[in-house]
């Protein structure tokens, strides 16, 4: 499996039980897939070790229980077209801000964003060794991106790139994690409160007249929190024109809730002009039970206001029983997602919750 946020995954105790769900027939399986056009996806890390008919078993199941989009953390064309040959659309997802490649660091360690310590996470990265955030600010961070998407999207099997890690440094970790890394953050603690290099200090500046070395709390400051924000929106507003220009569409990886979203990264996600959202509502993360997932979706479905859809993130390894999972992409759907992503181990019990909850609710 992926090994997406593997700091974040080993903070967390879980188990999904295997408790059988109704199995739904191909037919109706279809049936409903064409009434009601719920859009679902999977993230994923192809394994190479795969054979073809694994990948092509796979994908059939996958495609019967609604899925329609794949979104692989690393680039195997055999995998993207298995996918593509069973009418699922493969996306290519790739970190954004997040860039611990040691050819970057050694080549520009400049391009790091910088805590209001004054420490450079290319140096000292913060919570885990692969947290490596480049600054927003920097036109060269911007042009290095758009050319690194470009190289993506230009392949004739990926169908559309998937953002992650769009944002700044988590300045607050979900609570759930607090007592992994021995720490509370009821405020933001200025080890992880980014970026306060140069650049971004000589930009803040210019625009509101201000230096932010003379405020005294500058992680209270209204117009400091909104240049930020502003800074990641420019970073996604330069890779959607790179995907306009390939004629493919760009999604992103989310904190759960507009509100989450800001306070706790720096990221203002209602804000970007995207193909879709996949808010990751883990649940477990914020030690909330399923029916938050609703409350969440809801939150974002809200301030959207029918920009683009919003597609729930969902943590499987967060449920408790194969009943929870239908529960939670339930709760998903009938609060105006449009489908929702799935990131964990998918089964064959998780496939049939899926096409339970799909078939249950009316869209």
């Amino acid at each position: 499996m992926t090994s997406r946020r593997n700091f974040v995954k080993t903070g967390l105790v879980a188990g999904l039980s295997a408790t059988l769900l109704p199995a739904v027939s191909n037919a109706e399986s279809t049936a409903f897939v064409r009434k009601k056009k719920w859009k679902h996806w999977v993230w994923t890390n192809p394994d190479l070790k795969d054979t073809d008919q694994q990948l092509a078993e796979r994908y059939q199941k996958y495609y019967e229980a609604g899925i329609r989009g794949i979104f692989f953390e690393s680039d195997s064309e055999r995998h993207f077209r298995a996918a593509k040959t069973h009418k699922i659309e493969a996306h290519r997802w790739i970190w954004t801000m997040n860039r611990g490649e040691k050819s970057l660091l050694d080549a520009h360690p400049d391009w790091y964003a910088v805590n209001r310590k004054g420490e450079s996470c290319a140096h000292y990265p913060p919570y885990v060794n692969y947290y490596r955030w480049l600054c927003p600010c920097r036109e060269e961070v911007k042009k290095y991106l758009e050319n690194d998407y470009a190289n993506a999207l230009k392949k004739d099997y990926i169908d559309g790139i998937h953002l992650d890690y769009v944002r700044f440094c988590d300045v607050i970790l979900p609570v759930n994690l607090w007592d992994k890394y021995t720490i509370v953050q009821t405020s933001e603690l200025p080890e992880y409160d980014y970026c306060y290099c140069t650049v971004c200090k000589e930009a803040y500046k210019a625009e509101f007249g201000t230096d932010i070395d003379t405020v005294q709390y500058p992680e209270a400051s209204p117009s400091w929190r909104l240049f930020r924000y502003q800074r990641v929106n420019q970073v996604v507003e330069r890779l959607t024109k790179v995907a306009k220009a390939y004629n493919k569409p760009i999604t992103a990886a989310v904190f759960p809730t507009p509100d989450i979203a800001h306070r706790n990264v720096k990221q203002d996600w209602v804000n970007w002009d995207v193909s879709g959202v996949c808010p990751m509502i883990y649940h477990g993360f914020y030690k909330e039970n399923v029916a938050w997932i609703g409350c969440a979706v809801a939150e974002g479905v809200k301030a959207l206001n029918g920009k683009f859809p919003l597609y729930a993130g969902l943590y499987l390894p967060d449920f408790a029983s194969d009943q929870e999972v239908q529960q939670g992409i339930e709760n998903a759907l009938n609060n105006g997602a449009a489908g929702v992503s799935l990131f964990g181990q998918v089964t064959d019990t998780h496939l049939a919750a899926l096409k339970n909850a799909s078939t249950k609710i009316p869209r």
